[in-house]
Order: structure tokens, then sequence, then C-alpha cells
């Protein structure tokens, strides 16, 4: 079991907001605590937007709950109305994110029996406020986890496992239902990617110079999971055409097998680079002589299609082919441009580099 740092504020929040709530003898201060499990926030950055919209759900929710309570009493059949009516509203003022603390607000606040209601209405917001507040002091307090390193781990072993099934992908050594289940997984690995991509987009640099090396890591990181996807969409394209693969001319397949060594291997290098690990000039290696150019592929493609058609072979798949050619040339293109962007930036904030880097990737 694995208790990050989000696990940890949820708690200390719930304790704070607990202990305020008692400080101010406030009754049930339990739904103090149930407001700051809805309110803890992964960054400071969501926290400052999400205190906004957990206060006007509680307005709204409590506002809905006491007209209510007033008008029609407090039947189950009222509050399933107030429920519904509440719900509408939320979704009319874009306030989607807060609608469970609006929901306990309105039930919190309708549950209540007595004669003096209202007092009761007020008591219950200020209840849940408490605990919407305690969560924004926690976010605050608390420093919020270093994304950019947790960032670069993510794509760092997704793309190393990404490139050790292309390999045997391509050299039609992986088996066909262990293939399928690591490319759900990697589905599933690249979602939780892009959300800590937009949460290190959402941390904020309060000095100047730091906002223009950020806005430059963004362009590379941005560049980095789109090569990532690619690669992705290249073992997916493998393994849909295996069988076609399989039934390539020799030469011809591993042609493409080298070509696709010398781009993972160019993939790994390029993630070492960005870490400081690999010197620049190592980047040219893709444009030796004998490596073959793109047009220069296409134009083999093309006369050993022209060779088929001759000698009437009819298992080979020109039309699938061609789809893992384009998704190769695709890959190809986007890790060029990587190369750039990494070179790009180490020239101008070379000195930059996360040094947390050099302990975790060596």
């Amino acid at each position: 079991m694995k208790l990050g740092a989000r696990v940890f504020k949820t708690g200390v929040a719930i304790v704070l907001a607990l202990f305020i709530a008692e400080l101010l003898k406030l009754p049930s201060p339990v739904f103090a605590g149930i407001a700051a499990i809805f309110a803890i926030q992964p960054s400071i950055y969501r926290s400052y937007q999400t205190i906004v919209e957990q206060v006007q759900a509680n307005i709204i929710g409590a506002t809905i709950a006491v007209m209510f309570g007033l008008l029609f009493g407090h039947h189950v059949v009222a509050i399933g109305i107030a429920v519904i009516i509440a719900i509408g509203l939320m979704l009319k003022f874009k306030l989607e994110k807060s609608l469970s603390l609006a929901l306990v607000s309105v039930v919190a606040i309708m549950e209540f029996q007595g004669d003096d209601f209202l007092t009761f209405g007020l008591i219950r917001f200020v209840t849940i406020l408490v605990g919407v507040l305690a969560a924004f002091v926690v976010n605050l307090v608390f420093l919020p986890p270093k994304y950019e390193v947790k960032l670069f781990r993510k794509i760092y072993i997704l793309q190393d496992d990404i490139i050790r099934w292309t390999r045997l992908a391509v050299r039609q050594a992986s088996e066909h239902t262990s293939t399928k289940g690591a490319l759900s997984k990697f589905k599933s690995r690249m979602l939780r990617v892009d959300t800590l991509y937009d949460l290190f987009k959402e941390e904020r640099n309060y000095f100047k110079n730091k906002k223009y090396v950020k806005a430059r890591k963004l362009v590379v990181y941005r560049q980095m999971i789109l090569t990532s996807k690619k690669s992705l969409e290249l073992l997916q394209r493998l393994h849909k055409h295996e069988n076609e693969l399989a039934q390539l001319p020799t030469q011809f397949h591993l042609m493409i097998q080298e070509r696709l060594d010398s781009l993972l291997t160019y993939h790994e290098q390029l993630l070492l680079k960005y870490t400081g690990k690999l010197k620049p000039e190592h980047s040219q290696w893709s444009k030796s002589i004998d490596y073959v150019q793109r047009n220069e592929l296409m134009e083999i493609f093309i006369k050993q299609v022209n060779f088929a058609r001759e000698e009437g072979d009819m298992e080979f798949s020109s039309y699938h082919l061609l789809y893992i050619l384009s998704r190769i040339l695709d890959y190809e293109e986007n890790l060029e441009h990587l190369d750039t962007l990494i070179v790009s930036y180490q020239s101008h904030h070379g000195h930059e580099i996360n040094v947390e880097f050099e302990e975790e990737f060596i």
C-alpha cells in the first residue's frame, strides 16, 4: 500500500476541520470533516480555483435547503426535490466539480426537525465552510509534490516499457494476448501522464526568469508526451498487423526492424540527453551516411510492391504495410522535433536541469 502526499493532506485537513469545529462548539462537526474531504486539492493553484466554487456551492445548497425547509417542511420528498433543483442550478452555473458539497449542504440542513430552522441552517452552513477553509489552509501550508520529477519519471518508465514491447513485436517474438494486455495498460498509464502534465502546467512561478524556463519546459514535455504517444500508436499497428508483418520478404522485414531499432535507441538517448547524461552531438548519429532517408524508404517500399505484383504474390499486403510505414515515419519526425527542442532548451537553460534527475536517472 502506497500513501501519497494527497492522502496525508486529506487526513490532516479532516483533523484540522474537526478541531476548529469543536473549538467553535459547532454541533455535528463531522460535516466539517466531510467538507474538507471534498475540498482537498493536489496543488495550490487548483486550491485557489476550488475554494471559490466550494463556497458558492455551499451558499447555493444552504439557500435551497432553507427555502424548501421553510416552504415544504422536512419530508423526504421535499429533500429529494431540493436535491434535484440544486443539481440543476449547479449545472447551470457550471459548478459540477463542487456538486457533491452542495448536496451535502442540502441534506445536512434539511434533516433538522426543530423549530429554530434558520439558526440551524446558518450553523450548518458555517460548519461546512469551516471544512472548506481548513482544506484550503492545508493546501497552502503543505508544499505541493514536485510534479516535474514525477512527470519525467512516468514518461521515462512508460517509454522504456513501450520500447521493450516494440522490439519484441517487430521481431514477432511477443505473444498476442500478452501484447494486447500490455497495450491496454499503456493507454491507462498514458492518461496518468497527461494528468501529471496538467498538474505541472498549473504550478505557478513567482519569478519572471523562472516563467520563461517553465514555458520552454512545457514545450519540451508536451513534445515528449506526443512522441511517446506516437511510439504507442506504432506498437498498436505492429500488433494489429502482425500477420502481414510476418509475410513480408525477409530483406524488407530486416530493413524495417533495423530502422525501428535505430529509432528506439534514438528515443532512449533523447530521454537521457534531457537529464544531462548524454553529449549533445550524439543526437546526430541518425544522420549518418548509411542511414536510409525517408524518401528512399518509400522508394524501396514502392519497388517492393511492384515486385510483389509481378511475382503474383497475393500474400503481400501493401495496404497494411503502408499503415505501419506511416507510423514509423511519423514517429521519426516527432523524435527529430523532440531532439531539436531539447537542444534548444539546453542551449538556453542548460544550467536549469533539475538536480533530482542527476540522483534518480543514472
